[in-house]
């Protein structure tokens, strides 16, 4: 690498939907692109919005293009015979019993499978049960890619799952890719990645391989029970981590004993943020909170600080 400087990710993880990661990632992204070549990735493939917060919406994308990463079965009835002929299946309808997402009924009348594609999820189960090869994999148009160019310095990377189908945390995995392709030609310094809520697939394709997570919640115990989980994914794939603390002011005591269950686990406090119905108006206007309201600049550069400060005290 000649001693090029390594690139830098950074993900910030809730697990609970709602407690702020999108307005956090939007005002960091705005801030480390001052003095840093960054690529933001909006990870929630389900329901991306952060471009909407950085002011991009659809048509304002420089390109779309689709993917199939995702797979459905598909039956040949030619293979498939009837319940009758099927020496082999013998009437046990085994590709209904392997679907466990109720994908594959059996019509009598046809004496044929029939599948359900809205339920299907792409597994495989049923083609591995099946004893005459009946049933294949076929690859499926499931999401899209948009690239666009924010207005604040930095190109941000986002991807839609396409309504019906599976596979969010495949798609998540080509949005990365998109996002180091980028990222190298722009020879960025940070690539700071939205995921998405709960601590499934999509989650997962976004955290592991990263340098630092930074952990989003608020005072309430429902926000908190979901973080926990989401710190046990993060110690599974062994990366380091800090927390913020958004609407601090909504419960002082929880406030409190977040912080001191972040001290006792050794995760440090990165950061709080107060709560503030300018941070709704901001998201109103499609703007990030440091750029509607300067003031908010103070935060969000002690998060961004302590954040840098704590990824260059750890050992790669």
């Amino acid at each position: 690498m000649n001693g090029a400087k390594k690139m830098k990710t950074i993900t910030v993880l809730s697990g609970k939907g709602g407690v702020g990661k999108s307005t956090v990632t939007a005002s960091l992204s705005v801030m480390l692109a001052n003095d840093n070549k960054i690529v933001a990735v909006d990870c929630d493939a389900d329901a991306p919005n952060l471009a909407l917060v950085l002011g991009l919406e659809e048509e304002n994308f420089d390109s779309w293009e689709t993917l199939t990463t995702g797979e459905k079965i598909q039956l040949s009835e030619e293979k498939c015979k009837s319940l009758k002929f099927c020496p082999k299946c013998q009437g046990l309808q085994k590709c209904v019993d392997a679907c466990k997402y109720s994908a594959i009924t059996w019509n009598q009348e046809k004496d044929l499978p029939e599948i359900n594609e809205l339920l299907c999820v792409g597994c495989g189960a049923c083609e591995l049960a099946c004893p005459v090869d009946a049933l294949t994999l076929k690859k499926v148009e499931n999401g899209r890619i948009g690239v666009g160019q924010t207005q604040y310095g930095f190109p941000i990377v986002s991807g839609q799952l396409k309504i019906g189908e599976s596979g969010s945390g495949k798609v998540v995995n080509e949005l990365r890719k998109k996002a180091s392709e980028i990222a190298e030609d722009i020879q960025a310094d940070y690539m700071i990645l939205d995921a998405a809520a709960g601590i499934g697939c999509p989650v997962i394709a976004s955290v592991r391989g990263n340098d630092y997570v930074i952990l989003v919640t608020e005072p309430t115990p429902v926000a908190f029970w979901d973080l926990s989980r989401a710190i046990e994914l993060v110690d599974h794939f062994n990366i380091p981590c800090g927390a913020v603390i958004n609407r601090c002011g909504i419960n002082r005591d929880f406030t409190y004993q977040l912080q001191d269950y972040f001290k006792d686990n050794d995760i440090p406090l990165l950061g709080t943020i107060p709560y503030d119905i300018r941070f709704v108006e901001a998201l109103v206007n499609l703007k990030p909170a440091v750029v509607y309201e300067p003031n908010f600049k103070r935060v969000f550069e002690e998060i961004m600080d302590n954040c840098l400060l704590d990824m260059e005290n750890i050992r790669y």
